[in-house]
């Protein structure tokens, strides 16, 4: 059976985990940080473009659908816990566990609205995207470290930008809970 290449993008994604966890660990004469952000930023925009092309080109799948928000959700983890490592900070670490919580406990909805017939309730919302976009800036930011044109400090910005995006990330939970909630409360009144 032949890979779509909406599919192989998804699974390139997964494959740079370990890469991007050996350049994170194996230093490089100074150039770690550009390496690490360009490959999230690879992860990023194959995590959009695999979207796009199976749209475009009709070629959604089950295995597609199944995989590309385990890749997404796979390689965020790796790096914000690398991140963590790097930069223990009160601020990066409680903002962390909300994201990677967040992402586990929708994840977990999904599934769950999914196998009672609910799955509409929960799709992806407007304020999900703009915590995503917030999400891959701070990271991004983070990752590079270096200040941008000689000005612009990168990792202060990122940390802003991920505690913006911790925000964002438990408004988004609150709203999918929300949208949730009846089906949740229905469920439980008929035990």
């Amino acid at each position: 059976m032949r890979m779509s290449l909406p599919n192989q993008l998804t699974v390139a994604r997964i494959f740079f985990i370990p890469v991007f966890l050996l350049v994170f660990f194996i230093p490089i004469a100074g150039i770690n940080n550009y390496i690490l952000m360009w490959i999230f930023l690879f992860a990023g925009v194959t995590d959009w473009f695999d979207g796009y092309l199976a749209r475009k080109w009709d070629q959604q799948s089950a295995f597609g659908a199944f995989l590309d928000p385990v890749a997404d959700k796979l390689m965020v983890a790796t790096v914000l816990v690398c991140l963590v490592s790097k930069h223990p900070t009160f601020g990066v670490i409680i903002s962390s566990v909300i994201i990677v919580g967040r992402e586990i406990t929708i994840s977990a909805l999904r599934e769950w609205m999914a196998k009672v017939g609910e799955h509409s309730r929960v799709k992806v919302s407007y304020i999900g995207k703009v915590k995503t976009a917030a999400q891959m800036l701070a990271i991004g930011f983070m990752l590079y470290e270096v200040p941008l044109f000689g000005l612009i400090p990168t990792l202060e910005t990122g940390k802003i930008l991920l505690y913006l995006s911790a925000g964002l990330t438990l408004w988004s939970m609150l709203s999918y809970l929300k949208a949730a909630w009846p089906s949740l409360y229905e469920s439980q009144d008929n035990q």
